[in-house]
C-alpha cells in the first residue's frame, strides 16, 4: 500500500504522461469519433440554395411568407463510463507493466479526454461483483478521484464475474452512455446474453489488456503455474516445444472466440498489451469510429 506522498506523485505522473496525449494527439479525435444523444434545436434561418427543404418550417414559411429552414445541432454531452476488472489477474505482467497499471494509464487517457470535451465520465470497478462506483461527474478534480482510486484499490474476491458488472450498470446507468468495459476477460461466468443486453442499451467498447506471457512462455524448463483467480496449479515442462506450441494455441483460440463473441454483437475491441504502448491501439480506434461516422 502506498503512502499519501507516494500516491499523489504517482497520480501527478500519470496525469502528465496522459494529459499530453489529450491536448496532443488526440485532442480532436476523441470529439469526431462519438455520436452525442441526440439532436436538438438550435435556430430558424432564411432557406438558402441547397438547403435541405424536408427542414423547412411551414409554420414561420407561412406567417413570413418566405421559406425559412429549422437548423438543428448535435447534443454532444455525453455519459462515459469505465468499468475495470481489478481482479487477481491484472497484477500480471512479464515486460514493461502490469495489465492493472497500463489499464490505469488508459482510464486516465479516456477520463482526461471526456472531460476536455464536457462529457460527463464514471468509474466502476469490479471482480466478481461490482466493488466501487464512482457517479459520472465533470472536472478535474473528478478525474483525478478516479486515478486516486484506481491506484489504490484492492480486490476483495480474486476472480471476475462480468455478467454480475452488467447488470448493475444496467441498473445504475439508465440514460445511454459510452461504455469502456476494461479487462483482460478471463470471467468466471459466461457474459455473451448480459453483454448483448447491454450493448442494445449503451455504445460498449471492450478494451482487452494482455500480456504476452499469456501466449508464449520461455522454454525455463519445469514450472509450476497458477491461476490467479481460481488458484489452480498446474506444472508443466516448458522446454518442451509441443507444451509451448499447446499453450500458445490455447491462447489463440481463447482470442480469436472474443473477438468473434464480440464482432457479433457489433461490439468494438480495443486490445492493449503490457509489452508495448496504447497509444496505437487507441488512435486507430478513434480513427476506425471516425472513418464510419463520416461514412453514416
Amino acid at each position: 500500500m502506498m503512502n499519501i506522498n507516494e500516491l499523489m506523485r504517482e497520480v501527478r505522473l500519470i496525469e502528465l504522461r496522459t494529459a499530453k496525449l489529450v491536448t496532443g494527439m488526440f485532442a480532436g479525435m476523441y470529439l469526431s469519433s462519438f455520436k452525442g444523444r441526440g439532436i436538438e434545436f438550435d435556430e430558424v434561418h432564411e432557406y438558402n440554395p441547397g438547403d435541405d427543404v424536408r427542414a423547412i418550417d411551414w409554420n414561420v414559411t407561412a406567417r413570413t411568407g418566405k421559406p425559412y429552414i429549422k437548423r438543428f445541432v448535435e447534443e454532444r454531452e455525453m455519459t462515459v463510463i469505465l468499468a475495470v476488472d481489478i481482479s487477481a489477474s491484472g497484477e500480471f505482467g512479464t515486460t514493461r507493466k502490469f495489465k492493472r497499471q497500463l489499464a490505469t494509464e488508459l482510464c486516465a487517457t479516456l477520463a482526461l479526454s471526456a472531460v476536455r470535451n464536457n462529457d460527463r465520465v464514471g468509474l466502476m470497478l469490479f471482480t466478481d461483483e461490482v466493488q466501487q462506483f464512482l457517479p459520472p461527474r465533470k472536472g478535474r478534480n473528478h478525474v483525478m478521484q478516479m486515478i486516486r482510486t484506481l491506484l489504490t484499490a484492492e480486490p476483495r474476491h480474486p476472480g471476475t464475474n462480468i455478467t454480475r458488472m452488467l447488470d448493475y450498470l444496467n441498473t445504475v446507468v439508465q440514460r445511454r452512455a459510452l461504455v469502456f468495459i476494461v479487462s483482460d476477460f478471463r470471467s468466471d461466468d459466461s457474459f455473451t446474453r448480459a453483454l448483448n443486453v447491454t450493448a442494445r442499451r449503451h455504445d460498449v467498447v471492450a478494451v482487452r489488456v494482455i500480456d504476452p506471457g499469456e501466449r508464449d512462455l520461455p522454454p525455463v524448463g519445469l514450472i509450476r503455474l497458477q491461476d490467479a483467480e481460481t488458484g489452480t496449479e498446474l506444472v508443466v515442462d516448458l522446454s518442451d516445444k509441443r507444451v509451448r506450441k499447446l499453450l500458445h494455441e490455447r491462447a489463440e483460440a481463447r482470442d480469436a472466440l472474443y473477438h468473434n463473441e464480440f464482432r457479433a454483437l457489433g461490439i468494438d475491441t480495443i486490445t492493449i498489451e503490457t509489452h508495448g504502448r496504447f497509444i496505437e491501439a487507441l488512435q486507430a480506434f478513434f480513427n476506425n469510429r471516425i472513418r464510419r461516422r463520416e461514412r453514416a
